[in-house]
């Protein structure tokens, strides 16, 4: 029987098979990772997926501090800052798993 919660993405020219409630926001996350690796990639310092991934995670977690402080000055730090952090909580998982698959293919 088919799992219908799982997202198929292409990320890196990989197919990965997630999971999630929200096919289009996943999808989107996917794109956005998926962007990243290839202007990573463009920069022709690597050409290991792995560590192409490594640059990218940490080029989106510099983006997500750098909001994290945008919004933390214009708030004075608020509630919004434990659902930021929910959602890079998510976002790790996710690029936990897509680690693991790559893991698992090489």
């Amino acid at each position: 029987m088919p799992d219908d919660s799982a997202i198929t993405v292409e990320i890196y020219d990989q197919t990965y098979r997630l999971h999630g409630n929200d096919r289009e926001y996943v999808e989107r996350l996917a794109a956005t990772v998926d962007s990243k690796m290839r202007a990573v990639a463009a920069q022709g310092r690597t050409v290991d997926s792995l560590r192409v991934a490594v640059l990218a995670a940490l080029n989106l977690a510099d983006e997500l501090a750098r909001l994290e402080e945008r919004h933390a000055a214009v708030t004075g730090a608020g509630e919004s800052v434990a659902s930021i952090r929910s959602r890079a909580h998510s976002l790790s998982g996710l690029l936990d798993e897509v680690l693991g698959e790559e893991r698992k293919a090489g």
